[in-house]
């Protein structure tokens, strides 16, 4: 079973230290301009863990706070956040878990009103026509890091289109995720965040 690593509860939080940042400027702006006017998202997307082993699926993404996973047919799980919590729920073994969307790297996506300067920075990438940013406090390296890649793209929100991201955990667990076919601020129905709970009813 390929668990990512930004979904584990390891990775506690990418909260920005009580400090005074800067307004962010150049290729970083742009990315908090992206964050921020995006409302919206639905992407196909590919799994990639450590090992290689890689699985597919759907993305679907709602601000502030909704994302949902939806891996390929005969793909025991699902990972969906509501708003409030995100769920890693595991069919195969009839398993929830669930923490706060705060308590996950994904809050940089999630959260249009965060300021990514706190704890982010572009990287080189060699490339003009890619923006990488990586999101990390080293203050706390039990948090874990996400690297958001975005291709420079004119008709995208901000001039820049969201190829994916790289989460490492503390254990230097690494996930790839790589996205296609991306559409944004398209309306999105609530039902797309509603799951269906795998453990047995506890009797009354």
């Amino acid at each position: 079973m390929i668990r990512p690593a930004w979904a584990l509860p390891a990775l506690v939080s990418l909260a920005a230290p009580a400090l005074i940042a800067a307004a962010p400027t150049g290729d970083l702006a742009a990315v908090q301009a992206h964050l921020s006017g995006v409302q919206s998202m639905t992407a196909a997307f590919s799994q990639t863990d450590r090992a290689g082993r890689v699985v597919t699926g759907t993305l679907t993404l709602k601000k502030p706070g909704k994302i949902r996973f939806q891996y390929q047919k005969g793909y025991p799980v699902l990972i969906v956040g509501d708003g409030k919590a995100l769920t890693f729920i595991d069919y195969s073994v009839k398993q929830v878990q669930r923490w706060p969307i705060g308590a996950s790297p994904l809050g940089v996506l999630l959260d249009p009103k965060k300021d990514i300067s706190r704890v982010a920075k572009v990287i080189e990438t060699g490339d003009t026509g890619i923006v990488s940013v990586d999101a990390y406090d080293p203050k706390h390296p039990e948090y874990g890091r996400i690297t958001l890649v975005f291709a420079r793209n004119a008709s995208a929100p901000s001039g820049l289109m969201l190829q994916g991201w790289v989460a490492l955990d503390s254990q230097n667990n690494r996930t790839t995720i790589r996205l296609s076919n991306q559409h944004f601020n398209a309306p999105v129905d609530e039902n797309m965040f509603r799951w269906n709970d795998p453990r047995p009813k506890t009797p009354k």
